[in-house]
């Protein structure tokens, strides 16, 4: 997402559950300090975890995918201010950024994001989206944190891709909500921040070279991180203005890998 399109998470859109059938950026926090190719059938298929644990039965994950497909004809919806959580007001929503070929972010989000779904979904975990489909508007940012409020979820990630326009910036980050109003927003978000980030390092994405450190960037002004009670954090997986980036993130091989990535931090966070 652009840095004008930071708010993460529009009023008025329900939760979707899925449950598997049958069978200036502060200095991170010393918790999530730095923990030291794709087929086309693997492009194609779901992206499988490579961590499991009893541990997960019963867990609860929230995925949003950012922005939404129909945000841009709709801008009297995603223009609506709304509380940020620290006292101000933040845009409901905004439509996100795209590569400069036109790869949307919003198709890149909901694409990484079904992955992730399915993947987990298959462990046995109940998976919570904050948008059903990528044809609709928002829900708003506050809301999008409601829905891991209510979810009561044990990890909530929400993913983007970032729009800088400079030359040479490329690479992930991951934010989260600092400083921290709430216990959930301390060690436990920092944790699954800095897990998130070992698991992209790990499949050889690399990170931002124009923001944050180290991978990590803690953030004031995240609306859906601010409203939220449990651990939270925003993946921007990569700058759709830099030609490498671009190519993977609009690659079926490149979103593959991202969501195995985000499937392995996840697991092993709650594992």
């Amino acid at each position: 997402m652009r840095r004008r399109d930071l708010s993460f998470l529009v009023a008025g859109s329900a939760a979707v559950v899925f449950t598997a059938c049958g069978g200036p950026s502060p200095t991170p926090p010393s918790s999530a300090a730095p923990m030291p190719s794709t087929t086309s059938a693997e492009a194609a298929a779901p992206a499988e975890p490579s961590t499991s644990s009893p541990a997960l039965a019963g867990k609860t994950v929230v995925i949003d995918p950012g922005h939404n497909g129909r945000n841009a004809a709709n801008p009297s919806i995603i223009n609506k201010p709304v509380p940020d959580g620290r006292g101000g007001t933040k845009a409901c929503n905004t439509t996100g950024t795209a590569t400069n070929a036109g790869y949307s972010e919003h198709e890149f989000t909901w694409d990484v994001a079904t992955r992730v779904r399915q993947a987990l979904t298959a462990r046995g975990l109940k998976v919570v989206m904050t948008r059903e489909d990528d044809n609709g508007v928002g829900p708003c940012v506050d809301e999008r944190a409601k829905i891991g409020n209510r979810a009561k979820a044990d990890a909530v990630v929400s993913i983007h891709a970032d729009g800088s326009n400079s030359a040479t910036a490329r690479g992930f980050h991951i934010i989260y909500s600092a400083p921290p109003l709430n216990a959930a927003q301390r060690e436990p978000a920092a944790k699954l921040a800095g897990t998130v980030r070992d698991t992209l390092r790990a499949k050889g994405f690399p990170v931002s070279n124009y923001i944050g450190k180290d991978g990590l960037h803690g953030r004031p002004d995240i609306a859906g991180m601010n409203h939220s009670t449990v651990p939270a954090v925003l993946v921007e997986c990569g700058n759709m203005r830099h030609p490498e980036d671009a190519a993977q993130l609009s690659s079926a091989a490149g979103r593959a890998r991202y969501a195995s990535a985000i499937i392995d931090g996840i697991l092993r966070y709650l594992g």
